[in-house]
């Protein structure tokens, strides 16, 4: 066998001597990882070919095996552990892979290049199946199966079903178009692949065990389905007829069902006839399902197979073992009789008729005599599991018969001929002969309820080196504790069960059942005394030791030695402690291969045989040593004097009368275990309670006391530290005062010495300050001097200035008193051109209307002429009305004109105040500016202002004098009125002019007059003047204005009203009725 490690490589040879075409064993593939560690394999699948293969461990890493071209090559890195593969069926290339994110991708193993991804599980995928044309494939979990178009590499279809029926298996047929679904209830569907309509449901069989199912194989030619699952019981089913042709029967080491695959042939057309059948075991066997014959098997219980797949060719069987390598077996080498052609004769079996039931359809699978089971190492050579009894052994008594066909006569001949059994079939003659029923479910019953409280702390107590030893013990004595509750308070059953933990390391499930079986037989009334030692066992040995060396007891007597010292520590050790590994495997191989009083005849055999140490002890210590210690004893003469024991011993102190023979353990459920006393098993487990109870209640005290020790210890710390921390700044402080004092000390003596210095140096100074004192006060005078005499040029020099500035300054107040002056004027020619220009305007509007007046007039008389004298009265009255709307648009005309002037008297205003609000301005400037002349002519500058003003007094006098005429007419609006007689205009004139010259003696600027040219304060720098000016005069003109205009409407009213009488002779009467007193129009 060749063994090839790829390690880190990624790509290689995988064989570097070719395999001999004999080997079953064609290759074993190890990859081993950093520090030694081995990388595990979890999968592979072949190709369409059979020649090539893909593999992916759990670092996510997958490789391709080429078997023809002996090489291998890293194809990809996923990152992920893989949990299915498959090959593309129609791109060669590509391959589908599964990772634990749930997600499939689709790789090209020539590129390494990602295909695709899809998503869409919530669970792990456990299968990918290819459809033959390559175009679909399905992805199956235990909550879903999904269909998937690998074109678009979209799903197409998903199959969802009820929580409580989980999926087993979804995967298409060969040659068809059909998808087989298989659930957790044993139901299996059949579905169209196009349509995905249910096609037909296989029965599922109600005669009976239930299998289970967990493993499916289709054949090539797609007409026979094989199912298997937690039983021994395989279902053939025939999909044509879909019926259930056949059951077959493994043998009874086939408890689970794992994995099942069809061996092609290349003469069987597609009807394969050989399976491969994976069961618990890790060992896969291959059968005829015609013949139902076991044809060869793969694997061993010591090198297991995981999982395992056949190329479709037929040649080759990749396996995944249990350590994580592949081993590659070749089919031809494992079977001559495979890929032949067929015989002449055939036999062909027969399906069973409708009304019978599935019983008539068991077969028991059995072994051929030709073949033998395959090795796949030289270093550990299967046991040969499945082969036959002889023909003789047919007639040997049953009691004598084994399971797995080995006879416990022929076994205790071989123990007596070579003293023990091969140290290869060890364990396996001990299963045979402990007749172990290997109970999975029960087993997992009691690990389920996981660690006892009686051993969680085993550790402390029975401490071992290895924590994968130390774990098993725990494991094995907690099952042992839920199994009967004496084993929880049971003190030497650690001592007991370890050397068959530390031999059954690798499968808890036997050594569990391998000590529970001691326990059962070779410990027969040990507990009827607890917590005492077995006094009535240790009575047995006492009473053969006494009958066969009396001698050697009554000197045990006399040394106060009993049994409890020189039997019991044999007993609850086994043995363990006083001989080696290899004595104590010859010993019990003599053990279980006899009676259960064998162990107390082993026990007194032992003391016997070292009889003369024994004699020669006289102290207890020493007798406690010998008995727990090993001692230079020959394994052989132990046996052979336990023999002799059992052989010589008289019947009635015999063990064998007073113990049960062997009886192993049952099948499917433990045996109820009782033969203690429950009264004390209890007290001792409410004892125990109670102490554990107030051990947490003192550990809780302890935690809480070493808190506080540790809270103390840290606070003496801190304060320990804070004073040593205090005595270092004392320190520091006392050294720095002691340096400070010597540093005073020398600058005492510095500053003595700098005083007398200082003195010497002050002379010198105060001398040489004198000198320049002199020399100094010399240079000040000469410099007062040359100061004085500048400051009297600078004096004079300002003295000028002052009064330029001063005359330009009266030069400018003259001029701007000029300006304003002119100003004055413009404005009053602009108001009296405005004036004349409105009433030239309202005079000619007025001429206009009385001339239409009059027009109307005259064609009114002649219209009243010629009417008749009867409508008088009725054209009278029209009249009136006429003049009633006449003076209706006389007074809205005249309004609208006086608010018209009313706006231009005020825009003039604006006008005039801005203008002011500029002078104002400019006096604020003109006073900052003589406020900066100030200086020694002070009084003289004054003293001209004052002169100024007195000269400008006379002159403001002269323009406000009241008998001066003013032309300044009202701004009152005039326009469109019909004026009054020239007489009214005279006598209006006159009052206005009156108006205008008496505002100015009411004092101040009041009452509505325009004062342009009024005197300035005495006490003011500037020339002011009143924007008010003329108001009064305006006031005064709007209301004789407004009486005039009443007159005007009255004339106007008693002409219409004259001339409307048509009477030329009544003008009297007319003009006198004009003047009647009537109501003006308001």
């Amino acid at each position: 066998m060749q063994v090839t490690d790829i390690g880190n490589k990624e790509e290689g040879k995988i064989w570097h001597r070719k395999p001999a075409q004999n080997k079953c064993l064609f290759i074993t593939v190890v990859r081993s990882g950093k520090q030694g560690k081995t990388v595990r394999f979890h999968h592979v699948t072949f190709d369409t070919t059979g020649e090539s293969f893909l593999a992916g461990d759990h670092h996510g890493n997958i490789y391709v095996f080429d078997i023809s071209r002996n090489r291998f090559r890293l194809v990809q890195k996923t990152g992920l552990a893989c949990t299915a593969l498959a090959f593309s069926l129609r791109r060669t290339t590509e391959f589908l892979v599964a990772l634990a994110d749930y997600s499939i991708k689709c790789f090209d193993k020539d590129t390494k290049q990602l295909v695709s991804w899809m998503r869409g599980h919530e669970g792990a995928v456990s299968s990918i199946s290819v459809h033959g044309s390559g175009r679909y494939a399905i992805t199956t979990s235990s909550d879903t199966a999904q269909l998937w178009d690998l074109d678009t590499f979209q799903r197409k279809r998903k199959l969802n079903i009820r929580q409580s029926v989980g999926i087993q298996k979804v995967f298409f047929l060969p040659l068809g178009n059909t998808i087989l679904s298989c659930f957790s209830d044993d139901s299996i569907f059949a579905w169209e692949s196009e349509s995905l309509s249910c096609k037909y449901q296989l029965p599922v069989p109600e005669e009976g065990p239930r299998v289970h199912y967990k493993a499916f194989a289709v054949t090539r030619d797609g007409k026979n389905l094989a199912a298997g699952g937690r039983s021994n019981l395989l279902h053939l089913w025939c999909l044509d007829s879909r019926q259930l042709v056949r059951v077959l029967q493994m043998p009874a080491v086939v408890r689970t069902v794992r994995q099942l695959h069809f061996l092609p042939d290349s003469f069987d057309g597609g009807a394969s006839q050989t399976l491969g059948v994976l069961s618990q075991d890790g060992v896969m066997r291959f059968v005829n399902i015609h013949t139902c014959k076991l044809l060869f098997h793969l694997g061993s219980t010591d090198q297991a197979i995981t999982t395992a797949t056949v190329s479709p060719n037929g040649r080759h069987v990749a396996a995944v073992m249990d350590d994580g390598s592949i081993n590659v077996y070749s089919v031809h080498s494992l079977s001559q009789d495979l890929n032949k052609p067929p015989a002449l004769r055939t036999t062909v079996v027969s399906c069973c008729e409708e009304g019978d039931s599935t019983s008539h359809l068991t077969v028991k699978v059995r072994s051929e005599v030709k073949q033998r089971p395959v090795k796949t190492s030289g270093r550990r050579p299967r046991a040969k599991a499945h082969r036959p009894p002889a023909v003789d052994s047919l007639t040997d008594d049953k009691e004598n018969e084994l399971p797995a066909g080995l006879n416990k006569k022929r076994l205790v001949a071989l123990l007596q001929a070579f003293g023990e059994y091969p140290a290869k079939y060890r364990m396996f003659v001990w299963r045979s002969l402990l007749c172990l029923p290997e109970n999975h479910g029960a087993y997992s019953s009691l690990t389920d309820k996981g660690l006892h409280g009686a051993y969680l702390s085993l550790h402390n107590k029975y401490p071992i080196k290895s924590h994968k030893l130390q774990r098993g013990l725990q494991r094995v004595l907690s099952a042992l504790a839920h199994w009967a509750a004496i084993f929880g308070e049971t003190e030497y059953l650690p001592l007991v069960a370890f050397p068959f933990v530390k031999l059954f390391q690798n499968n808890p499930l036997l050594c569990f059942e391998v000590v529970a079986t001691v326990i059962v037989n070779w410990c027969q009334h040990w507990f009827e005394y607890f917590p005492n030692p077995p006094l009535n066992v240790l009575s047995m040995a006492e009473n053969v030791l006494a009958h066969h060396d009396p001698e050697l007891l009554q000197h045990l007597a006399e040394r106060g030695i009993t049994s409890q010292l020189y039997i019991w520590p044999l007993l609850e050790t086994l043995f363990s402690e006083v001989l080696t590994r290899d004595e104590w495997l010859r010993l019990f191989d003599n053990v279980f291969s006899n009676h259960p009083g064998f162990l107390l005849m082993a026990c007194v055999a032992y003391v016997t045989c070292c009889r003369a140490p024994l004699l020669l002890c006289t102290q207890k210590q020493d007798f406690e040593y010998f008995f727990h210690h090993r001692n230079n004893l020959d394994m052989g003469s132990l046996v052979q004097e336990a023999y002799r024991l059992t052989a010589s011993t008289p019947t009635p102190i015999h063990p064998r009368g007073l113990l049960a023979a062997f009886s192993p353990l049952t099948r499917g459920q433990y045996p109820v275990f009782n033969h203690y006393p429950e009264f004390v098993v209890q007290y001792h487990g409410r004892e125990r309670e109670r102490i554990r109870q107030q051990e947490l209640e003192y550990l809780q005290e302890r935690q809480a006391v070493s808190e506080l020790r540790a809270e103390c210890v840290r606070r003496q710390a801190s304060e320990e530290a804070y004073y040593a921390q205090e005595e270092l700044l004392r320190q520091a402080e006392e050294q720095r005062r002691n340096i400070l004092a010597q540093e005073e000390e020398k600058l005492t003596q510095q500053r003595t010495r700098l005083g007398a210095m200082k003195r010497e140096m002050k002379l010198k100074e105060l001398h040489l300050t004198d000198v320049s004192r002199r020399r100094f006060l010399t240079h000040q005078q000469e410099l007062r001097a040359s100061h004085l005499q500048k400051l009297d040029r600078d004096i004079s020099r300002k003295m000028d200035l002052r009064e330029q500035e001063t005359a330009a300054a009266v030069q400018d107040l003259e001029i701007r008193q000029i300006e304003l002056e002119t100003q004055r004027k413009l404005l009053e020619q602009e108001l009296l051109k405005e004036q004349v220009r409105v009433g030239r305007q309202v005079e000619e509007e007025v001429e206009v209307r009385m001339r239409r007046a009059e027009r109307d007039e005259g064609d009114n008389r002649d219209l009243l002429q010629d009417a008749e004298t009867n409508l008088q009265a009725l054209e009278e009255s029209l009249a009136e009305a006429c003049q009633l709307g006449v003076d209706r648009d006389w007074e809205r005309e005249v309004g609208q004109r006086m608010e018209g002037l009313a706006v231009d008297g005020e825009r003039k205003r604006e006008r005039l105040a801005e203008v002011h609000t500029e002078t104002l301005c400019q006096q604020h400037r003109l006073l900052n500016t003589v406020g900066d002349m100030h200086g020694w002519k002070w009084d003289e500058v004054m003293s001209a202002r004052a002169q100024l003003q007195e000269e400008a007094q006379p002159s403001t006098s002269a323009n406000t004098d009241p008998e001066r005429p003013v032309t300044l007419r009202s701004p009152c609006p005039t326009r469109g009125l019909p004026l009054r007689p020239s007489a009214g205009a005279t006598v209006s004139q006159p009052h206005a002019n009156a108006t205008a010259t008496a505002s100015p003696a009411g004092g101040g600027g009041g009452g509505g007059g325009l004062r342009l040219n009024s005197p300035s304060p005495p006490g003011s720098t500037s020339t002011n003047f009143s924007l008010d000016r003329g108001r009064a005069h305006l006031d005064s003109g709007e209301r004789q204005l407004m009486r005039d205009v009443r007159e005007l409407r009255r004339k106007l009213a008693s002409a219409q009203a004259r001339g409307g009488r048509g009477g030329a002779s009544d003008s009297a009467a007319s003009s006198q009725a004009a003047w009647s007193p009537t109501p003006a129009p308001q």
